[in-house]
């Protein structure tokens, strides 16, 4: 049976680990891999869900091992995890002797790319999308400091030999394997796309209560910083306020209730007419189904072309559609083949204006015709069956 080593800078009790990479990996083993999951872990999440991990490794016969992620000094920080992974995977792969290094995204991809240098193992590229754009494009990075100018340069770099010496890459989205193929690139590894996928025995409204007040509810889905447009979206509910003064706005995330707050009021929107609470991951479904309708905009920006929402397939999985902005990953191609809702192509006055005029057209799609969509193109079961495609492609060459 193939040996795979799995290497994320995300931890697997962080709720991403939880939702984005077990589900696959569990699959994986079902169908015979060997995995080692080799993951960077905050020692908050840890302290909170070290033992709910630890049994669902262990049931499913998938080995477990981690070092503990540092967040200061910014650039040290960082090299003292990669030097920390690195020194485990080498020692990992001494007893273990892997066929696959999977690197889910950059920090892990520069320890894959090594490991095939020196032990010749095979090395897939999970890219997850345009990490070293997707820092800048957010803020963290900033060009003008000549630190971080370099490190982006290098990352950059490193993406592009990544993408050559990979045995295969995994994209989240066809606009980013078309953008990398514009590039020139010799030799370029084999890319396939698997979208963020979702669990659909998890996500299934049969198994959840119908919401039982009357009340028109719109959702959000998870963290609010960085990409997430929080003004863009409160204004939106301020609109849909003036046509259903009793509506409600439910976000479901863990981010401090303040955040949002502040910028409510800001647009004019009353605090009591805004839930917020977080969820742990089995309580998400039953939270989204209380909802009509779920909205989420992403700043529309080079990198998030790369982007594959993890929100949209678990909203449409419970039949509830979706409001969303153009200019993001794959959304033209989903909204063209797909009825899930409102695509935006814009912000203004008049766009929100006229979306919120739409909404009743909503309540036309069925929630099979939703579910039968996240069926089609997010579900867990088919990206399992592409990636152990994947790796039994990577082992033939």
């Amino acid at each position: 049976m193939p040996q795979i080593l799995y290497i994320s800078y995300d931890g697997m009790t962080d709720p991403l680990g939880q939702s984005q990479v077990l589900p696959y990996l569990i699959g994986l083993s079902q169908k015979g891999q060997q995995i080692t999951i080799l993951s960077t872990e905050k020692k908050e999440n840890f302290i909170k869900r070290h033992a709910l991990i630890a049994q669902i490794t262990e049931k499913h016969q998938i080995n477990w091992e981690y070092v503990f992620y540092t967040k200061k000094p910014p650039v040290l920080s960082t090299l003292k995890d990669i030097y920390q992974l690195q020194k485990k995977a080498f020692r990992l792969h001494q007893q273990n002797n892997f066929d696959i290094i999977h690197c889910r995204s950059y920090i892990a991809a520069l320890i894959g790319k090594k490991m095939k240098r020196k032990f010749g193992v095979k090395f897939i590229f999970d890219m997850r999308g345009f990490w070293a754009d997707e820092r800048v494009d957010g803020g963290l990075w900033n060009l003008k400091n000549p630190v971080f100018a370099r490190v982006y340069q290098f990352f950059k770099k490193q993406e592009k030999q990544f993408l050559q010496e990979a045995d295969h890459t995994i994209s989240l989205t066809h606009h980013a394997k078309d953008e990398i193929k514009t590039w020139g690139l010799p030799k370029l590894a084999p890319i396939q796309v698997i979208p963020c996928c979702v669990d659909l025995d998890l996500f299934d409204p049969q198994k959840y209560a119908a919401k039982a007040e009357k009340t028109y509810t719109l959702s959000y889905l998870g963290s609010v910083g960085t990409w997430y447009m929080l003004p863009e979206m409160l204004a939106f509910f301020r609109k849909v306020l003036d046509e259903k003064p009793n509506a409600k706005m439910c976000f479901i995330t863990t981010d401090k209730p303040e955040i949002i707050q502040v910028e409510a009021q800001k647009q004019g929107v009353p605090i009591s007419q805004i839930d917020i609470g977080p969820a742990e991951r089995a309580e998400v479904p039953k939270m989204l189904l209380a909802s009509e309708v779920s909205i989420f905009f992403i700043k529309p920006l080079f990198s998030k072309k790369a982007s594959s929402a993890t929100k949209m397939g678990e909203i449409l999985a419970m039949g509830i559609p979706v409001i969303t902005n153009d200019g993001v990953g794959d959304h033209p191609y989903l909204f063209e083949r797909y009825d899930l809702g409102l695509l935006l192509p814009d912000f203004s006055e008049d766009t929100l204006r006229k979306s919120v005029k739409k909404l009743k057209t909503l309540t036309q799609i069925s929630p099979e015709v939703l579910q039968k969509a996240a069926e089609s193109y997010f579900s867990l079961s088919q990206g399992i069956e592409q990636y152990a495609k994947v790796y039994q492609d990577v082992l033939i060459d």
